[in-house]
């Protein structure tokens, strides 16, 4: 496999006030300006989403905003990140805080959906839904409503050698417990994904 750098990363921020500030990654000084435009859009936009979705009809009530963001993998020609959003809206019993997650595949040049990981004609859904059922019984997980299965554009990130798929506060298990996140190694899914996407590239030792 021919050597591929990190993407190189910065960090920016939108500034709202002293308690409410949200940080970004930005890529730069990429060969690929326009996969570059790309990956600094997608996430400039994510972050803005995630803003709204917080703000709502009551930017009035919002005392604390904190966004921020964790690059997951910048390897092997595959960047994965996850943004979170952290607010406190006045009066509320406590703040509520969403991640939202991008990874792009920079040998393809392109965003990556779940189903973009493996082949066409793979039954990926069942297949995940099914080791995240195993997961939940071998971990003891509570929940406060029954799990079937994951969607088929389900959100993900991927770490190393690592398909992590995870969902909402509330969607699965109480608050307290925090957001539910399910570790897929790739060799137990390797029949599976794409021999030429970003999944693949992960799970060779060279």
């Amino acid at each position: 496999m021919p050597i591929s750098f990190p993407v190189s990363i910065r960090t920016e921020a939108f500034r709202f006030g002293p308690q409410k500030r949200v940080y970004y990654p930005q890529a730069y000084q990429m060969k690929n300006q326009q996969l570059q435009h790309l990956i600094n859009q997608s996430i400039i936009h994510q972050a803005s989403n995630l803003i709204a979705s917080q703000i709502g009809n009551m930017p009035s009530t919002v005392q604390e905003m904190l966004g921020s963001y964790e690059i997951k993998n910048n390897q092997r020609q595959v960047l994965s990140l996850t943004q979170t959003n952290y607010t406190y809206h006045e009066k509320a019993a406590h703040g509520m805080t969403y991640i939202r997650s991008l990874t792009f595949d920079l040998k393809r040049g392109t965003r990556c959906d779940l189903k973009d990981l493996f082949k066409p004609d793979s039954d990926y859904v069942n297949r995940l839904s099914t080791i995240i059922q195993e997961q939940i019984k071998e971990r003891n997980i509570e929940l406060i409503s029954d799990f079937t299965t994951i969607s088929p554009n389900q959100e993900f990130y991927i770490a190393d050698k690592t398909l992590v798929i995870y969902f909402q506060l509330y969607d699965l298990t109480p608050y307290v417990f925090g957001f539910p996140m399910f570790s897929i190694s790739v060799y137990d899914i390797q029949d599976i994904i794409d021999e030429k996407g970003p999944l693949a590239r992960m799970a060779t030792n060279d």
